[in-house]
This record gives structure tokens, C-alpha cells and sequence, in this order.
């Protein structure tokens, strides 16, 4: 999947104007032609081309970018919010996004891309920390903003999208209909899937998270692990409640200068690879500790390479960086 006619120089191209007047003009028609079938059928519903306000936020992957995200963005700006489950500032900003996303009332769509799992994406786009927040309109790639910022400000760089779509490209947004929204049916005691033995543990861990209690979370992942020390989601969880735990109150600058000064004390290069992987700089992360193995020798070097594998959890076995990684890790040991 490669995404086209993609600029970060800004909405400008003459050409994807064009094509998006021109995309523009044949949803349209398609929405034109479905209404009209749906008259002549008799069908009753909602407004035509209408959608349920839960349309307004998605889940994009690579495989559906283009489609989801470059097709639709002829019809109404795409905000793509770049973040990942580990990622406590994610958490903070995310909802928010969502919220004004909602109340723009269909002059925005918001597309929420998880950078573990679209490693392409992310290397496209250029990421270098996480959150992350683009905009899409016609084709063409806005940068907007990183980190968290305060709602004021997310407001005026939102208003200001909307007017660009509308002033540039002729892009008003989609309808939005409540009554579109449909209920979902009712489960019965057949469909009802039975809960694991540590379900109502897992999830008191992620409500915690979700508070920002990450000592009730590791304690919740602990609970598990020590009746089940083979549960592969409570091992994740608690590598990643660790990690945030771990760096909640360093001060970075603080943590990076000692790195600099000082690159064969591994406690300050755990310390600061531990802000790589929260900034999502995992590469970086898994470099310095690799480099730090490299340079040191018995307990230190353990000590080193022992983080380092925990950090290898947070990420997951299965993500090329972290094979990547261990195949570094090896040259160097041995």
C-alpha cells in the first residue's frame, strides 16, 4: 500500500483540486442514484448519504488508507490521530480528538491509526513521537500537531481546517443523522461467551490505566500473573504499566543530558530509553540499549540487557523491531 498525492508542503496542489471536485461530484451521484432506488423500493430511513455519529471516528489500517482516508477526504477533512496502546499521553489526548470530532457535527472525520501495528504508515508520515496528529484534505497531508495540547487550541487548528477544505476545495463535510445510528441487537444466553477467570482483573488493570492509578495496575497485572505467570496480556500489560510508572515523574531533559554525559552509566541509559519507548522512538530505544551492552561488562551489562528485554515485552515479539533488536543484541553478547 503506498498512499498518493500526498504533499506535506500543504493544501495547494492545483491538480488534486481537481480530483477532488471531481470525487466530490461522484459520491454525489452515487449517494443521488442510492436515494433514488431507495424511493422506488419504498424504503423508509434516513436522510440520503446521511451517517450515525459513530462514523465519525474510525480505526484505519494500511490496507484500508486509501479508501478510508485519501477517498474520503474529498468529501470531508480526515484528522489522523497517530498513538499506540502504551502511550499515556495517547490516552489523554485521544478522547478529546474524539469529543470535538463529534461536535463538529460532520465537517470532520477523525481516523485513529495504531503505530505498532502500520510501521509503514508511521515511516511515511515521518513520525517522530507519538501522539501525533495530521490532517488529510483532498489527498493532501496537513501536519497539525504533537503531543498533547490544551482544547483551546486544538479548537482553532480544527476551525481552521474546516475553513481551509471549505474556502480552497468547495469540501463542506458529510451529513450526520442520530437516527441513522443503529441499535444492536439484543445477545442471547446462546451468544453470551462465557468470562475467562481473570477478566474482571484484566480489566480493573486497564480501568486503572485509564485513571492514571498505574500502581493499582501493576498490582492488578501482578494478581493475575501470580495464579496464571503464563498469561501473556497480563505480562504485556504489566510491562507497559511498569514502563509508564517508571517515567512518570522523570524530568527529560534532566534524564537526556545525563545520557550524553555519561553513555557507559546504564542506569542512565535505561533511564533514557525508557523516554524513547514512551515517545515512541522504540528504534532509538532499543539502539542505545544495544550500544550500552556493547560497552559495559558483567553486572552492568546484565543489568542493561535484562531492560532491555523487558522493553522487547512492551513492544511484543511478533514487531520486526524487536526481532530486529535481538539480532544486535546477539552479535554483541556473543
Amino acid at each position: 500500500m503506498q498512499p498518493r498525492n500526498m504533499s506535506m508542503s500543504g493544501v495547494v496542489d492545483l491538480a488534486a483540486v481537481k480530483a477532488a471536485g471531481e470525487a466530490k461530484a461522484k459520491a454525489e451521484q452515487a449517494r443521488a442514484e442510492a436515494a433514488k432506488r431507495a424511493g422506488e423500493s419504498g424504503e423508509a430511513g434516513p436522510s440520503a448519504g446521511a451517517v450515525p455519529p459513530s462514523a465519525l471516528v474510525i480505526d484505519v489500517d494500511e490496507a484500508g488508507f486509501e479508501r478510508d482516508v485519501l477517498q474520503l477526504s474529498a468529501e470531508v477533512p480526515v484528522v489522523l490521530d497517530f498513538w499506540a496502546e502504551w502511550c499515556q499521553p495517547c490516552k489523554q489526548l485521544s478522547p478529546l480528538l474524539e469529543r470535538l470530532i463529534t461536535e463538529a457535527d460532520g465537517r470532520l472525520v477523525l481516523a485513529k491509526i495504531d503505530v505498532d501495528a502500520n510501521q509503514m504508515l508511521m515511516q511515511q508520515f515521518q513520525i517522530q513521537g507519538i501522539p501525533a496528529v495530521f490532517a488529510v484534505v483532498a489527498g493532501q497531508v496537513l501536519p497539525l500537531f504533537q503531543g498533547v495540547v490544551p482544547e483551546q487550541q486544538i479548537r482553532e487548528t480544527f476551525a481552521q481546517l474546516v475553513q481551509v477544505a471549505e474556502e480552497r476545495f468547495g469540501i463542506i463535510g458529510i451529513e450526520v443523522d442520530p437516527a441513522a445510528e443503529g441499535a444492536a441487537p439484543a445477545a442471547s444466553a446462546a451468544d453470551e461467551i462465557p468470562a475467562g477467570p481473570y477478566d474482571a482483573l484484566l480489566e480493573a488493570a486497564v480501568v486503572a490505566l485509564d485513571a492514571g492509578d498505574l500502581g493499582g495496575a501493576v498490582q492488578a497485572y501482578k494478581n493475575v500473573l501470580a495464579d496464571d505467570p503464563g498469561n501473556t496480556e497480563a505480562a504485556l500489560g504489566l510491562a507497559q504499566a511498569e514502563l509508564l510508572a517508571r517515567v512518570q515523574h522523570m524530568n527529560p531533559q534532566a534524564v537526556r543530558a545525563a545520557a550524553a554525559e555519561n553513555p557507559r552509566d546504564p542506569a542512565a541509559q535505561i533511564a533514557a530509553a525508557d523516554l524513547d519507548l514512551v515517545g515512541g522512538h522504540v528504534e532509538d530505544a532499543f539502539g542505545r540499549l544495544v550500544d550500552t551492552v556493547r560497552v559495559t561488562f558483567g553486572e552492568d551489562r546484565d543489568v542493561v540487557r535484562l531492560r532491555l528485554l523487558e522493553l522487547f515485552e512492551v513492544i511484543g515479539a511478533d514487531d520486526p523491531r524487536v526481532s530486529a533488536a535481538r539480532t544486535a543484541l546477539a552479535r554483541v553478547l556473543f
